[in-house]
């Protein structure tokens, strides 16, 4: 969700340094060559899903869309890329009044996407569309990447709820970003401030070991934030002896207690031993939260075991072993001249290595099986086959330089819900596989 939807004053300053010194470079040189204005079609995509994931998941799109809005060439910018020498003034002249003109087009954000899957378009003219190269790969790779993390372990959780709380394990403003992400991914709430401050997403958050620490005994620490947050509150029980800890909760916060949270120690036989005694001591409304470094392998792990909700850092900000989500933007078609109304011809990389790609400007749809059930990822140039027109991905995010297409963050959530609800069951097995679709290209002309 955009801040201003909500209300909140938070700047967002200038992104235009969030870029790398050769989309500057280019820019000059093709102003000097004369083709710094040629209409031209970027693309986003992944050549391949991190090893044994079965899907990407799309995320990110909004803080591109903010991006995008906000990149913007101001005097203290050009004063600090005319200080280093890094491009010409006749480039500095033209930065200075650069504003995105072109139109975008994508994935929703939420969806499901596979290799070649082309999740973002953009389309204007070379200059305007290099520039945005790499502030849109570094949100939409951290992000996605964030994402599937936070996919996988929603799904291996169930029913039962997700908490981020990896704000400490990686950069303050990552924190951020990857709270969104989890969000999005099917998380239900964070311990970061200011991801609830700029994105709405609901904060949660008790005590921590040094509160218990601070205080000569337990008991004192427990009856001072039942004193402050009521008995419906969370006490941290691991911090000494467990057992004594639960008892000494109940009796503090009485039936009413609303959880206990375990941070270490074997947490299926802690889990089964915490849920009994609160269950002989009257307690048996009180959850049972575990944290301490669980992946989606671990919260799987605990699916038998009395666990009402899982709290997860250092695994979901880092991506869970995969932090980022390795997606490219090229060049994949460009106009035969200068004259803006040159019809457009595909090109693409050739080189051996595995770093080719496929030329075209190119749309893509889902086919679906006889059950309504995912089947195929097809990418295509040209026109769209009649039987694939009403299953096209791609919807229009930036219109003329305008955007088109902000939504609730909430939407994006449910989206990736019904999205991932959509592929075959295999989609959710832990176990290393490839893709869960196959990708299949359709060539045609790459059209105007």
């Amino acid at each position: 969700m955009n801040t201003a939807d909500l209300g909140l004053p938070v700047d967002v300053p200038s992104t235009a340094l969030f870029t790398d010194q050769y989309e500057l470079t280019m820019v000059q040189a093709a102003l000097k060559a004369g083709t710094a204005e040629r209409r031209s079609v970027f693309e986003v995509f992944t050549r391949r899903l991190p090893d044994g994931r079965r899907y990407g998941v799309v995320a990110g799109t909004g803080r591109v869309l903010d991006a995008v809005e906000n990149f913007r060439f101001d005097a203290d910018v050009i004063g600090f890329l005319r200080e280093r020498d890094i491009v010409d003034e006749e480039t500095l002249d033209w930065l200075g009044s650069y504003r995105f003109g072109g139109d975008i087009w994508g994935y929703p954000e939420g969806e499901v996407y596979f290799p070649g899957s082309p999740i973002m378009r953009v389309e204007g003219s070379f200059a305007e569309c290099v520039l945005l190269e790499t502030v849109i790969l570094s949100i939409l790779n951290h992000d996605s990447a964030i994402a599937a993390a936070a996919s996988r372990m929603s799904s291996a959780a169930g029913d039962r709820p997700l908490i981020e709380m990896g704000a400490r394990r990686t950069h303050e403003l990552s924190a951020v970003a990857a709270a969104r992400a989890a969000y999005v991914g099917g998380f239900a709430t964070t311990s970061d401030l200011a991801a609830g401050f700029r994105y709405g997403i609901p904060t949660v958050g008790t005590s921590a070991h040094a509160f218990t620490l601070l205080h000569d005994r337990e008991r004192d620490a427990f009856q001072a934030q039942v004193n402050s947050l009521g008995r419906g509150t969370t006490l941290l029980v691991d911090t000494y002896d467990v057992t004594e800890a639960v008892r000494t909760a109940v009796e503090v916060a009485g039936p009413e207690l609303g959880a206990v949270r375990i941070d270490s120690g074997d947490l299926l036989l802690v889990a089964h031993r915490v849920r009994q005694q609160l269950d002989e001591l009257g307690a048996k409304g009180t959850r049972i939260i575990v944290t301490s470094d669980l992946d989606e392998y671990a919260i799987a792990s605990l699916a038998v075991a009395p666990v009402d909700a899982y709290g997860v850092g250092t695994q979901l900000v880092t991506g869970s072993g995969h932090p980022t989500a390795s997606m490219v933007y090229k060049l994949v078609a460009r106009a035969e001249s200068d004259d803006p109304k040159a019809p457009l011809i595909p090109v693409a990389k050739k080189s051996s290595g595995g770093k080719t790609s496929v030329g075209g400007r190119k749309w893509a749809a889902r086919r679906l099986d006889a059950e309504g059930i995912a089947e195929a990822e097809v990418v295509g140039t040209g026109a769209v086959p009649p039987a694939l027109a009403d299953r096209q991905l791609l919807v229009e995010l930036v219109k003329g330089g305008e955007v088109v297409a902000r939504e609730p963050l909430d939407v994006v959530r449910d989206r990736h819900a019904a999205a991932r609800a959509n592929l075959p069951l295999s989609a959710t097995q832990l176990s290393r596989g490839e893709p869960v679709l196959p990708t299949e290209y359709v060539t045609g002309r790459t059209g105007s």
